[in-house]
């Protein structure tokens, strides 16, 4: 894989005695985990490729099925939710998207693409990236790293045998990170992650103080629909905010990306987004976004590639390709 991050070793830090509270740990223990992963050089470019002002990243994590198979919870009615983003939430975001010509990042459990192959095929034949999130779903932290490896070494090949390209980024599911998961990471040779939160804007990640060379699209839980709109009877979540607030919530992150000249990166979810009442604000976001000129679509490929550029010494290279 090109432009691959450096798999230099990541060893684990020093794990507590559980007996211990964690106001008693040793600064040998509590700093081990902080500097664990941080954030290092930030990789915002001085310019947007084409002069554009404001990177636009717009993701969607086509997740499915795979959420209650993931808790083994097998019920028709579980899983109809998760049917609903591939049956209805991903066409509704796809005719959209290929109404205003933008491009996104679709990150896709295995098991999810392996469910609907020709969803999957459709992202990349409309020239949409597909990325890597997961096997099912998995909790990472829970696994041992022998099976974290096997797992996302597994929806890796899946998804390039499904598309035909191997993808270069991914999101680990629901965010998380093991002590094994950035070894893994840079095992693999990913370009790029976009699932820690330590910035707005795009930034190397460093292992224990040492550069990796991976390049980091940050998210956020203000940037995702799914804490905005998530009903599930079970766990006792309700919805608690107007998709008309959501809708302005994202305005506002997009007005200040726009004046700093940085990112705009949303995470939406097919079977969250898609509905109709949702899909609208989409719409109107789409219509704020559009009335600004210097707008820089990309998907996360493109905006690594991009922030990749910040690396390397300033003898110049090629921008990367995006639309506007």
């Amino acid at each position: 894989m090109s432009h691959s991050a450096s798999s230099a070793p990541v060893s684990h830090p020093s794990e507590p005695d559980p007996s211990v509270p964690s106001w008693q740990w040793p600064e040998a223990v509590w700093r081990g985990h902080v500097e664990a992963v941080r954030a290092g050089r930030p990789l915002t470019p001085a310019g947007w490729p084409g002069g554009a002002r404001v990177a636009v990243a717009l993701s969607f994590d086509s997740d499915h099925e795979t959420i209650p198979l993931r808790d083994g919870e097998t019920s028709p009615g579980r899983l109809a939710q998760g049917e609903y983003g591939a049956r209805v939430g991903a066409v509704r975001v796809l005719e959209l998207l290929e109404r205003r010509g933008v491009p996104a990042t679709f990150f896709m459990p295995a098991v999810s693409a392996l469910l609907h192959p020709e969803e999957v095929r459709q992202y990349a034949e409309e020239g949409h990236e597909v990325a890597v999130h997961g096997w099912i779903h998995e909790r990472n932290t829970l696994l041992s790293a022998e099976d974290e490896r096997t797992l996302i070494s597994r929806a890796l090949d899946t998804l390039t045998e499904l598309t035909g390209t191997r993808p270069t980024g991914i999101r680990t599911p629901s965010w998380d990170f093991s002590d094994s998961t950035l070894r893994t990471i840079l095992g693999l040779g990913f370009a790029y992650d976009s699932s820690l939160m330590a910035d707005d804007e795009p930034y190397e990640v460093v292992a224990e103080g040492r550069a990796t060379g991976l390049v980091e699209i940050p998210v956020d839980w203000i940037r995702d629909d799914a804490p905005y709109f998530t009903m599930d009877r079970y766990a006792g979540v309700r919805p608690y905010t107007r998709p008309r607030d959501v809708l302005e919530i994202w305005r506002d992150e997009f007005d200040a990306a726009y004046r700093e000249g940085g990112v705009f990166q949303l995470t939406l979810h097919p079977h969250v987004i898609g509905h109709r009442s949702r899909l609208v604000i989409l719409r109107e976001l789409l219509d704020h976004i559009g009335g600004h000129p210097g707008v820089w679509y990309a998907t996360h490929a493109q905006l690594a590639e991009a922030a990749r550029a910040q690396l390397l010494p300033r003898t110049g290279s090629a921008s990367p390709e995006g639309s506007r």
